[in-house]
């Protein structure tokens, strides 16, 4: 599975951050608690060069805490790098981001002088939500559909901080296919990128192994059948998901699943750990590599 979603402002951004970011003192990166890898853009990792960046990890309320926890220690392996797990109930936690960025701002910021951040993150993330909080008024529009802010805006936050709002934005092409679900599943890709039964599969799959009791639990499931595809029959019966004769409506039963995850009625549960993430990376370089040979292998041919 290949993503590709880039609209023309998203193109745009990516100039707009590369020029700002020679004019901040630091980045703020907003992801998703439940993906924090996924959701982390490569495009922005390798703009931000030396600066020094607080990544908040947003919708801390959704994913499973102790995951939380492990993914802030793996994310401050880096240099330079801060983390804050967060939800948007927490106005309070919210505001001790203004707190973090005097801290981690240069030092020749004396007091008085502003602060400039950039803040950013990709669609659906919660970051125009987070800037209004910390505005204490709406200045940033928000909407549960990706791809919301479309322009680059200056917002003060108090405490002589400027944060630098840019569109939320996805880089190219995801190339980790598990990645491209994660982003899918929790609603960073607008639904019709990709078909929800091809998402809800991936996850229950994911959610058989990592999650069954809260599976369980909310279905009211004795034991989950051995399949997938077994297991999305069930679910679809429990929750009347049925067409003329009897046939389970798949879309159905993924469009609940989905819902359900992205509310977190089905518990708390995050959809990929450290350890998860250095394996498919270290699968995705093997995949990359034979790719590469098969090209130059291809280029050979013809001369």
């Amino acid at each position: 599975m290949t993503i590709q979603w880039y609209p023309g402002h998203m193109h745009k951004a990516g100039r707009e951050i590369k020029e700002t970011l020679a004019q901040v003192d630091l980045a703020i990166e907003i992801l998703d608690a439940r993906i924090p890898f996924s959701s982390e853009n490569p495009m922005l990792a390798r703009l931000r060069g030396d600066k020094p960046c607080i990544k908040v990890l947003n919708k801390s309320d959704l994913a499973d805490p102790d995951i939380t926890q492990r993914w802030q220690v793996y994310l401050e392996q880096e240099k330079g790098v801060k983390t804050l797990a967060l939800s948007m109930d927490q106005a309070d936690k919210i505001r001790q981001l203004t707190d973090l960025c005097r801290k981690l701002a240069p030092a020749d910021k004396s007091e008085g002088k502003l602060i400039h951040a950039l803040i950013m993150g990709i669609p659906n993330v919660g970051k125009s939500t987070l800037i209004n909080i910390l505005a204490g008024r709406a200045i940033a529009k928000t909407g549960d559909e990706p791809a919301v802010t479309k322009r680059q805006q200056r917002v003060a936050i108090g405490h002589n901080v400027v944060l630098l709002d840019t569109p939320g934005m996805l880089w190219p092409n995801v190339e980790n296919k598990n990645s491209g679900y994660r982003l899918a599943a929790t609603g960073a890709i607008k639904d019709t990128a990709i078909s929800h039964d091809d998402i809800a599969f991936f996850l229950v799959e994911y959610l058989s192994h990592s999650y069954p009791d809260h599976l369980k639990t909310r279905f009211q499931l004795d034991t989950l059948p051995s399949s997938v595809q077994g297991l999305m029959d069930v679910i679809g019966r429990k929750r009347g998901c049925l067409r003329a004769g009897g046939l389970i409506d798949m879309d159905k039963v993924a469009k609940i699943l989905l819902t359900e995850l992205r509310a977190g009625t089905l518990g708390r549960i995050s959809l990929e750990t450290p350890a998860m993430m250095e394996t498919e990376l270290a699968e995705l370089a093997v995949f990359q590599q034979l790719k590469a040979e098969k090209k130059q292998e291809r280029k050979a041919k013809k001369y």
